[in-house]
């Protein structure tokens, strides 16, 4: 298969400098990972709803789905970013989020849940759309880095929040968990004090291209990149959505099950910090290629044991599977200086969205085979990304401009 080492080329005048800034992506870091607590609320809490609405398995993954399904937004979110500074939408998106999400244990109604969830969809998307460029203009030259940090606040949030939603569920009830929210009020008010030395204004917003000739030079890659994205999404679906659900159902208590869960998660910290950082040096191609190959393995052993046994298979599986997000964002903005948060907000619309149909299709054949037979079906299913790999671009659109500009010619 082949490599690309993709030379560590920034576009001239994207970046204030090519150091990287760590306080900066740091900061948007720990605002990720307070953001992301609350929206890794719902996967734990799904056995919950379930049995206080009497939901199916397809109802209760369509939840999941409202709240992604805002990520449509993304890409006009993703291009009014490339022109003006979006910076308040990073500083609020906790305070929302948080709201909405501790709500949903007093919710009287399905349809009070989709509310919910579609509002706090709508936050997540505006954090998602502009917070990974923000840092990636903070990271010089070390944008998968930078990547792998933003990515690391997003696991440890996802790792953090089933633990902390099923011992207030435990402790507080289904009903009490609503006082939660006030962590998020606080993180916003964090942000605000700590963002406010960092410029969310796009530095080369005149050079931006209007949105059809960016969408059209965007093709080629987004292409074979939503391949990819389609068939890793089985795994995620699977392991992200369901995990508490499949363990309850195979004996497991909400706890274990939501505990398991901030497991893979914790894991995932690992993975998306040193594959980032990885891709960097080894190339995006090599590194995606080494997720894609041993997902399945560690799926198939997953499955093959019970109890215990089971927690350090999900160590290795939320290192491998949950690496090749930075490792994708970072090939995304890289290969679009000029529009880069229109690349990041076609991108991850697309992520969300191709996951959000990949979630149902687990559910019902959850519904319709049993949660079992579904996750051993989508386990294979990375290993179908592999030939598209060859389809990704070698090297990094205008790379060679930025080179050519540099060099003077």
């Amino acid at each position: 298969m082949a490599t690309d080492p993709l030379p560590q080329v920034v576009a001239p005048g994207y970046t204030e400098s090519d150091r990287f800034q760590a306080t900066g992506v740091s900061t948007i870091a720990a605002g990720h990972a307070l953001h992301d607590t609350y929206t890794a609320f719902l996967p734990p809490l799904l056995p919950a709803l379930i049995a206080k609405f009497a939901l199916s398995t397809t109802e209760a993954g369509l939840l999941s789905v409202f709240m992604q399904w805002p990520s449509v937004l993304q890409p006009f979110i993703g291009h009014l970013a490339d022109h003006i500074s979006l910076r308040w939408f990073v500083i609020l998106a906790p305070a929302v989020s948080a709201t909405t999400m501790s709500l949903l244990g007093v919710a009287p109604s399905y349809a009070a849940l989709v509310l919910l969830l579609l509002v706090a969809g709508t936050s997540s998307a505006a954090l998602h759309a502009v917070a990974p460029v923000i840092s990636g203009n903070l990271s010089g030259r070390n944008l998968g880095r930078g990547m792998g940090f933003w990515m690391v606040g997003g696991e440890l949030g996802r790792t953090l929040g089933p633990i902390i939603i099923v011992s207030a569920v435990a402790w507080l009830t289904l009903e009490g968990t609503a006082w939660l929210m006030v962590g998020g009020w606080l993180a916003s008010v964090m942000l605000y004090i700590r963002l406010r030395g960092v410029s969310g204004r796009p530095v080369n917003g005149d050079a931006a291209r209007p949105w059809r000739q960016a969408l059209r030079a965007m093709r080629p890659l987004l292409v074979p990149l939503s391949g990819i994205i389609l068939v890793r999404a089985f795994v995620v679906a699977a392991l992200t959505t369901y995990l508490p659900t499949f363990l309850s159902q195979e004996g497991a208590s909400l706890w274990v099950a939501g505990a398991s869960l901030s497991v893979l998660e914790a894991a995932g910290v690992v993975g998306a910090l040193t594959g980032g950082a990885l891709s960097d040096r080894l190339g995006r191609r090599r590194t995606l290629a080494i997720s894609l190959a041993t997902t399945p393995l560690f799926m198939f052993v997953f499955l093959g044991v019970r109890g215990n046994a089971q927690l350090p298979i999900l160590l290795l599986l939320g290192f491998t599977a949950l690496s090749t997000t930075p490792v994708l964002m970072a090939l995304v903005q890289e290969s679009f200086p000029e529009n880069r948060a229109l690349a990041n907000g076609v991108y991850m619309a697309l992520a969300f969205l191709i996951r959000a149909g990949v979630t149902v299709m687990v559910g019902l054949a959850g519904d319709t085979v049993g949660l079992r037979a579904a996750f051993t079906a989508t386990a294979a299913a990375p290993l179908l990304g592999l030939p598209i790999l060859r389809a990704l671009p070698a090297g990094r659109p205008g790379a060679g401009a930025a080179t050519q500009s540099r060099s003077g010619v």
